[in-house]
């Protein structure tokens, strides 16, 4: 499979639990009309697949809207902020995307006031699962799924690949989406086996040939002329997809990756191109800084500061960690309450 990938090698999807559930709450939803609101993560990987599902579902269901946490006001998952925004708007359903697996008090409030969730994630699970109306995660101690390092992406193109073949969609008709799966896998460093290791190479095959309007227009802006490997997605694209989150509102990357007109996608590019160049500069700023806390004496690095920019310190503990080879935390405070990433070493469980 990994010297000669091919799109045949792809595990069934209903092999995955609640995979048949999922789709029928779907299949309801858009016989019914009702509103569904595609909600992502503010990362890459959330984007992307915010991106994916957002442009499958549209096709079948005019009543489809995508909804991204702000990293600073609404911090990581599913918020109360945006079921509140679902419950105000009449949206019947939520297809929540590489998050939600522990967002047990979410979930909870949401079928409170009747909103169905479908949870596609691939983080690890804790011992309670949340009380969605089905939950995708090959990671689960109980899913069948074979391949078990998908990306959150990844198990939201599964959900697609699953609505396809219970509505009789030719595989075809989805293989353009697998540019964004292509850049969810580089950007997340999930294992390039298995699955992973096919869907990224035709993915990559997808970029080089066809790529969609959005990610072309961020492809330009790096004024690549030789075919794109699987690094240049890595360091090219998806930092830039990225920095719309660190820096303004990752809203912006899922606009440019939906958007089939080039001239506005060049537009969101140049902009999405500024916040990384600021990106860039707080990165290289705060770095600078933290290098002089670390403590060598120490076998783990905790540092932090009220004034550093909360959409960068993963990327600071990562930098950390490549001077200093030791466990890493970056905090930093926003309201009276430290927040921060954390970054491990190979062989240390974090977690």
């Amino acid at each position: 499979m990994f010297f000669r990938p091919k799109l045949t090698h792809l595990h069934n999807p209903f092999l995955m639990k609640n995979m048949q559930i999922a789709v029928k709450r779907i299949e309801t939803a858009i016989l019914k009309n009702q509103k569904i609101l595609v909600y992502g993560d503010y990362d890459v990987d959330g984007t992307t697949s915010v991106a994916l599902i957002y442009s499958f579902f549209k096709k079948y269901n005019n009543n489809i809207e995508y909804y991204i946490p702000c990293r600073y006001e609404e911090g990581y998952g599913i918020s109360l902020k945006g079921i509140e925004y679902a419950h105000n708007n009449n949206f019947s359903l939520i297809i929540a995307l590489d998050c939600g697996i522990r967002a047990i008090e979410q979930i909870d409030y949401a079928n409170k006031k009747s909103i169905d969730f479908i949870i596609c994630d691939h983080h690890t699970p804790a011992e309670k699962i949340p009380n969605a109306i089905a939950v995708l995660n090959p990671k689960q101690i109980d899913c069948k799924y074979p391949y078990k390092e998908l990306s959150g992406c990844g198990v939201g193109f599964k959900l697609v690949q699953a609505y396809c073949m219970q509505n009789d969609i030719s595989f075809n008709q989805i293989i353009k989406y697998l540019d964004l799966l292509a850049v969810s896998i580089g950007a997340d460093i999930v294992p390039m086996s298995g699955e992973n290791r096919v869907l990224a190479f035709y993915g990559l095959k997808q970029i080089n040939s066809s790529p969609s309007i959005g990610i072309k227009s961020l492809i330009d802006l790096s004024s690549k002329t030789k075919e794109l490997s699987m690094s240049d997605v890595v360091f090219g694209i998806a930092p830039r997809i990225n920095a719309a989150g660190r820096i303004d509102h990752a809203r912006k990357a899922v606009e440019i990756l939906v958007e089939d007109n080039y001239e506005k996608a060049k537009l969101l590019a140049n902009k999405i191109e500024e916040n990384n160049k600021i990106r860039k500069d707080l990165d290289k700023n705060i770095t600078r800084e933290a290098l002089k806390m670390v403590d060598e004496n120490k076998k783990s690095t905790v540092v932090f500061s009220k004034k550093w920019h909360k959409g960068v310190v993963g990327i600071v503990a990562s930098r950390l960690i490549e001077s200093y080879y030791k466990p890493t935390i970056v905090l930093v405070e926003n309201d009276g309450i430290l927040t921060g990433s954390a970054r491990s070493v190979h062989d240390f469980d974090l977690y």
